[in-house]
């Protein structure tokens, strides 16, 4: 795949290409389109200004990012999201993590560039690792970072795509690892371990994230949660009796995104998930694999916004 489209001299193009969407297509005035991207209202008449003269508006933008941005819009009324970023693909490659990881950069970065105090709260694996290693450094003393789950594999190990620390070290935020296993031993165990002033603290911090970026497991013999050795075969065929698509931050549920009450998630020692919440909680989440888990989570409003590559979204729209 040529890497022409994910390199720094595009962003110009792609937010003019943006800026005329709002602008041409969804009829935004500048004021909004500033908002919106995070600017101020002289650079987004130049870059309106921009897509008119690059030829990137005729009656539909001439650009990928257009279908994309018609795909988020589509996304958006469909699942009520407050927040959609769609990734162009490439078709030979359609579930690359490169394209999800710089939209999900781009979103994280201008929250970041908030002067007020944010909190955000961070999920495990590949792709939210991805987008941190695109995030710009940047210096955020005033931000909390803070991480969702534990980072301990079974054998006591770090787990390897741990997105928090990273996050913390590249805006020079203070960070709050989650100080519990993944998995307690029993229910029990796991009552006693909340009660840790650290624990209550970090679950604390969880609930009031000002922003959420959480990744999404499927639930076949390629999950995560299965690969790492946190369910056996049997479990996952267990679990695939009692109907579960998908996992976020280990907590399992069905196809109508309800946590499902069995032994496994009993043990799961991962701050709640918010059902339905009023703050953003977005996956950056794409691929075939994942369909059945992302569509779940949307359905039952356990995300309330979606980084994903352009080949998902028109999976999920189908």
């Amino acid at each position: 795949m040529s890497s022409d489209r994910f390199t720094p001299e595009t962003t110009r193009l792609d937010d003019a290409a943006r800026a005329g969407w709002l602008y041409y297509v969804a009829g935004n005035t500048q004021d909004q389109i500033a908002r919106k991207l995070g600017v101020s209202r002289q650079s987004a008449q130049r870059l309106v200004a921009m897509a008119l003269s690059e030829r990137l508006v005729k009656v539909r933008l001439d650009h990928p990012i257009g279908r994309c941005m018609d795909l988020a819009a589509a996304l958006t009324d469909r699942f009520g999201l407050g927040v959609a970023e769609v990734a162009p693909s490439d078709p030979e490659a359609p579930d690359l993590l490169a394209g999800i990881a710089i939209a999900a950069a781009a979103h994280l970065e201008r929250v970041l560039k908030s002067p007020d105090r944010r909190i955000i709260s961070l999920g495990t694996g590949r792709n939210l690792r991805a987008m941190v290693e695109q995030l710009p450094r940047m210096s955020c003393p005033q931000h909390v970072v803070v991480s969702r789950l534990g980072n301990m594999m079974q054998d006591g190990s770090a787990t390897p795509y741990n997105a928090t620390i990273r996050l913390a070290e590249r805006i020079g935020a203070p960070h709050y690892p989650y100080p519990l296993p993944v998995l307690a031993h029993d229910p029990t165990e796991l009552a006693a371990m909340r009660r840790q002033a650290a624990a209550r603290n970090t679950i604390d911090l969880c609930a009031r994230a000002d922003l959420s970026l959480v990744g999404i497991g499927q639930m076949d013999l390629t999950a995560p949660l299965h690969v790492d050795g946190f369910l056996s075969t049997s479990e996952m065929d267990e679990l695939a009796r009692a109907g579960a698509v998908g996992e976020i931050t280990s907590w399992v549920y069905d196809a109508a995104g309800r946590i499902i009450d069995c032994a496994f998630n009993s043990r799961v020692a991962s701050a709640p998930l918010p059902v339905r919440s009023d703050r953003p909680v977005i996956a950056v989440a794409s691929g075939q694999a994942k369909l059945p888990a992302i569509r779940a989570a949307l359905v039952g409003g356990l995300i309330n916004g979606l980084i994903t590559s352009e080949a998902t979204a028109e999976r999920l729209l189908a």
